[in-house]
C-alpha cells in the first residue's frame, strides 16, 4: 500500500463552507475509483490550503488518477499547483472498522 500526501493552496477569497462543499462534490467520483481504499480530506485554514491523505493499493494507481486532468482542474479551481508526497504504508490500524489492514505480502 502507499500513502499519498496532496496539498495545494486556496484562493486568499475561498471560505471554509467552499472548501467543504468542493469535498462533497468530489467524493462520489473518489468512493467510485477501485484502487482507492481510503481517503482523508483534509483543511488547513492558517496556511490556507487544503488536501487529502490517500491510501493506495499502488503508486501506480494514485499517478493514474492524479494525471495531468487532475492537475488541470486543481489548478483552474484554486488557482495553486498540488503538491505530492508518497510513503509506504505496511500496516493500517482502522477503529473505526475494527480491523488491522496489511499490505499484501
Amino acid at each position: 500500500m502507499i500513502s499519498e500526501l496532496v496539498w495545494f493552496d486556496l484562493p486568499m477569497d475561498m471560505r471554509r463552507e467552499e472548501v467543504v462543499e468542493g469535498m462533497r462534490e468530489v467524493a462520489p467520483h473518489w468512493r467510485a475509483n477501485p484502487d482507492l481504499i481510503r481517503k482523508t480530506f483534509l483543511y488547513d485554514p492558517e496556511r490556507r490550503r487544503t488536501g487529502a491523505l490517500y491510501l493506495w493499493k499502488t503508486r501506480a494507481a494514485a499517478d493514474a488518477a492524479h494525471g495531468e486532468a487532475w492537475r488541470r482542474r486543481v489548478l483552474e479551481k484554486y488557482g495553486s499547483e498540488p503538491t505530492r508526497e508518497f510513503f509506504e504504508t505496511p500496516l493500517v490500524v482502522d477503529n473505526a472498522l475494527g480491523r488491522t489492514v496489511e499490505e499484501d505480502a
